[in-house]
């Protein structure tokens, strides 16, 4: 029954996934002599906590019972108050916790609080299923450097445009639509100059329901974003465009005159270094990058192990072409096995497209986002711009 009640855990606290940023997201559910009494989930950064949700509705019938969540419950006092005081206080009887905090700083704090107030504390149920899907809070957490995802969409023969450079559409309707869908979850979408030049992107999320704009990223060594992209005007969601010291002073002030932030960074090889960049957006608890960029940004991140895990949308049909462009660009490996292996793999059908996603490996074989070697503060003090609640913050009644 463990297994049960969790699994609902990590099912509802997946119903704020992209709102809780940086915190975690946090399931609970309180059970007593066989029956929920109360379920809840973390809604948004600052909000109250998913234990504290559930107990607001339990009521008195916590008292005895067994909760079930997902993450380690916390110990500290932040924005809100600990978790553990909450539980201790209401009379739970039982806690099962999936995994635990992975804030180094914190770790294990929050159990051996409940264990010294005579709570029962069983640890490491579906402890794989939490950390999927707390997957950007563990790699921001521990690194401060954010969970950076590639996205790529190509023909069946291996083409992200023709010749010509035309790519609107590739893909179908149903793999747009899930693109979108990942934009809403991600804090950042990011592109290089190249894409806003041909194709002038608004790198916004277009969902008829629950919807928010992800701070958008443009990495321009040079500053060539025109005044009319669509990034700079439109004003839908705050851009950050990324140059380097040799970009031209006057189409700088341009820019920022325009609105948006134009950040310098250092540079490799002529170019933004791809790295230093993130690192800033890591410090900026900006905790997930959705890269959507072209073959070079493609090929830039990748050789740098920047990315952790890919999306890669494949459409039934052939363009052809020798000068027709692959998602993949640079000067690639001499040898197969020099190259990237992509693992835990899974796949589905979009209607009629295929989409496999998957984790990257570097060429040392070892996880790319465990490879930061940083450590966690226990406090996360947040100076970036707020997304915005969703507009729901409790319960619902369906699960």
């Amino acid at each position: 029954m463990d297994e049960q009640y969790m699994r609902q855990a990590l099912h509802i606290a997946q119903y704020a996934a992209g709102r809780t940023s940086p915190n975690p997201v946090v399931g609970a559910v309180l059970v007593r002599n066989g029956r929920v009494v109360g379920q809840g989930w973390h809604c948004q950064a600052g909000a109250p906590h998913a234990e504290i949700n559930a107990l607001k509705q339990a009521g008195e019938l916590a008292r005895g019972a067994t909760i079930y969540v997902t993450l380690e419950p916390c110990s500290h006092h932040g924005k809100t108050g600990p978790c553990t005081e909450a539980l201790i206080r209401a009379g739970v009887s039982k806690a099962v916790v999936a995994m635990t905090d992975p804030n180094p700083v914190v770790a294990g704090q929050g159990l051996d609080k409940l264990r010294a107030a005579g709570i029962e504390v069983v640890e490491g149920v579906l402890a794989a299923e939490a950390a999927k899907i707390n997957e950007v809070f563990i790699k921001w957490i521990t690194c401060r450097f954010p969970f950076v995802a590639l996205k790529t969409a190509m023909t069946l023969d291996g083409k992200i445009a023709t010749c010509q450079g035309n790519s609107q559409w590739i893909t179908n309707a149903a793999s747009r639509r899930r693109v979108h869908e990942y934009r809403n979850i991600y804090d950042a979408i990011m592109v290089g100059i190249g894409t806003v030049l041909a194709d002038n992107p608004a790198l916004t999320t277009r969902l008829p329901e629950d919807s928010r704009n992800p701070l958008r990223v443009i990495v321009d060594s040079q500053a060539r974003t025109p005044l009319s992209a669509q990034v700079v005007r439109d004003q839908l969601a705050p851009t950050i465009i990324a140059v380097t010291a040799q970009a031209p002073a006057e189409k700088v002030e341009a820019l920022r005159a325009a609105g948006v932030e134009v950040l310098t960074v250092a540079a490799k090889d002529g170019r933004v270094n791809l790295r230093e960049l993130l690192k800033i957006l890591g410090a900026r608890c900006i905790t997930s990058v959705l890269a959507e960029g072209g073959a070079t940004l493609n090929a830039a991140m990748i050789n740098s192990n920047l990315v952790d895990k890919v999306y890669w949308f494949i459409a039934p049909k052939f363009v052809g072409g020798c000068l027709a462009p692959g998602p993949i660009g640079g000067a690639g490996v001499n040898l197969i096995d020099e190259g990237y292996s992509v693992e835990d793999i899974s796949s589905e059908i979009l209607a009629g497209d295929i989409l496999i996603s998957g984790y990257l490996r570097n060429r040392e074989g070892r996880d790319v986002y465990r490879t930061c070697g940083r450590t966690g503060e226990s406090e996360i003090n947040c100076t970036r711009r707020e997304i915005g609640p969703p507009d729901h913050c409790g319960p619902r009644n369906h699960v």
